[in-house]
Formats: C-alpha cells, structure tokens, sequence
C-alpha cells in the first residue's frame, strides 16, 4: 500500500495571484507530489494549498513553497482578515494511508528545523507534534497575531521551538505540525455588523461553550459588504456539518439576520457531505453504496 500523506500549508497572500501561482507552482514541480486544490480569498488575504504525496516528497514540497513564499511575501504591508504570524502562516502533516501520526510528527519536525536553518524563519511546533501542551492549539500559538508577535517573541513561553525568539524581518514566524484531517467551513451572513458575526462565534466554538470540535471566529467581508462566521471543524463525525449550520441559524436568527451562503475552503471528505445530505434530505437506511459513483468504483 502506498504511503499518503495530505498536507495543507496557508499562505499569508490572497490578492496578488501572480505570486500565489509562483509559489503553488514550486509544489507542481515537486518529483511524487500531487497537487488537489488550492484557492485564494481577497477578504483573508490567503491562500490554501492542498496536496498528497509520501512523507519524503510533501517534505521537499513544503520546505520549497516555503522558501518561495518567503521571498516574495512581504509581512511588513500585510492586511487581511485571517489572523496570522508568517508569510506561510501553518504547515500540517496529515496521516491518510499507510502512516502514523508519529512519523507525521517526525516530518514536521525535520521540516521545521530545515526551514528555520535554511531561511532563518523561526518555527513553532502545534497540534500533536506540540511540545508544549499550549500549544496544541493553534490559536494560542496566533495570539497577538504578526504585529503582536514582534514583541511577545522575546518572552520565555513565546520563544519558537527552532531559532532565536526573534521574528524573520520580512517572512514572521511559521507554524509547523501535524494533526487530523479537519473541514474549513465558512457562514455568510445577510448582516455587515460584525459583533453579530463574533457572537455567533462564540456560540459556537467550543471555547466559548459550545461544541467541542469547532473553531471559529467573525470575519468582515469587505467586498461583499457582508460578515461571516468562519470556522474549523476538528472532527466532522463526532460535530457535523448540518449541525453547526443549523445552530448558526438558530442564533442568527435571534438577531433577525439569515443566512445567506457557507462555503467549503480546500477539500472535504465525501462522508461529511453524505451525512448532511442524508440528515437534510431525511433519509431512512442510507446507505453509502447508493451513490451511483461509489457502487461503481467497488465493482458491486
């Protein structure tokens, strides 16, 4: 069985296509990389990059976008509504088939120190390859964000995990790691006041008592004159997506705001779709061979 590693570094760019597409084309040209998905917002001012390969190949791969992204993104004239500490702000390794989460830890980590040798970046350790239980989370990791960072790099519990406790002076920080497989789905909102967006956030996220596996934050966007709730869903089995969304309806609709769109960034699993096409649609013993496409590939 081959080995599949995901891996889906952000970049702090999402306007200036031009140097997206130069940096998604060094993972292009990575031996044993396939590309899947990647796709920028105006309003984050980021860009999502999704690929598989074996541990080896998404290695080389990352350390080459990040070399790239490095040169060309500059943090000092960065503005977006994402939070973010780098011009490659996370780089997770995901075990798909036929690895562990350890040597996916193990990469990262080889990876991190590389960059942080190679470029000077300095590097953080999140999610289970953390090697401080505070920064399993990413968000604590973010906290203060680029600007804030400049100064809290200097304290003893800020200090990176590879190279001096002081911030690249162009490219930031980045955050290497290795997690689960997670879905970024994002609510509109028929509303431009975002205390209505950070509300509902809050209501939400598992940190402000709502459901455990869920992320999530208020974003303005400014192009579409619109707010939005934009989230990370850690574990799609145990938090749904329609179970979200329909809380998201409920609370919006305390504050006589609807819903006006979601939408997925990068990729999704075909089951987290599947399950809320069937509790949407109400279906009674659904079952997953009934999609004509997978009754196809089984041979059934």
């Amino acid at each position: 069985m081959s080995q599949i590693v995901q891996c889906v570094p952000n970049i702090s760019e999402g306007r200036c296509l031009d140097t997206v597409e130069k940096i998604v084309d060094q993972v292009r040209r990575t031996e044993g990389i396939q590309l899947l998905d990647y796709s920028s917002d105006h309003d984050h001012n980021r860009s999502v990059i999704t690929y598989v390969g074996d541990l080896k190949a998404v290695q080389e791969a990352s350390f080459r976008l990040t070399e790239t992204a490095v040169n060309l993104i500059d943090m000092e004239k960065h503005q977006g509504a994402h939070p973010r500490i780098g011009a490659v702000d996370v780089i997770p390794f995901i075990p798909i088939e036929a690895v562990t989460m350890e040597q996916c830890i193990k990469a990262a980590e080889a990876l991190g120190l590389r960059i942080n040798k190679e470029l000077g970046v300095p590097v953080y350790l999140y999610g289970e390859g953390a090697k401080l239980p505070a920064r399993k989370n990413l968000s604590n990791i973010r906290r203060g964000q680029y600007e804030g960072l400049k100064e809290a790099i200097k304290e003893k519990d800020r200090h990176p995990d590879f190279g001096q406790p002081k911030m690249h002076k162009t490219a930031g920080a980045v955050v290497v790691g290795a997690r689960q497989p997670l879905i970024a789905f994002n609510v509109n909102l028929g509303t431009a006041d975002k205390k209505i967006a950070d509300r509902i956030a809050r209501a939400v996220r598992g940190s402000g008592g709502g459901f455990k596996y869920v992320k999530g934050m208020g974003v303005v966007l400014e192009e579409r004159n619109q707010v939005q709730v934009s989230m990370n869903l850690e574990n799609y089995a145990r938090t749904p997506i329609h179970r979200v969304l329909e809380t998201i309806r409920r609370e919006a609709a305390r504050y006589g705001v609807p819903v006006v769109g979601s939408e997925l960034v990068g990729l999704v699993p075909q089951k987290a779709l599947l399950d809320t096409a069937a509790w949407y649609l109400q279906l009674e013993n659904f079952a997953t061979q009934q999609v004509l496409e997978n009754r196809l590939r089984s041979g059934e």
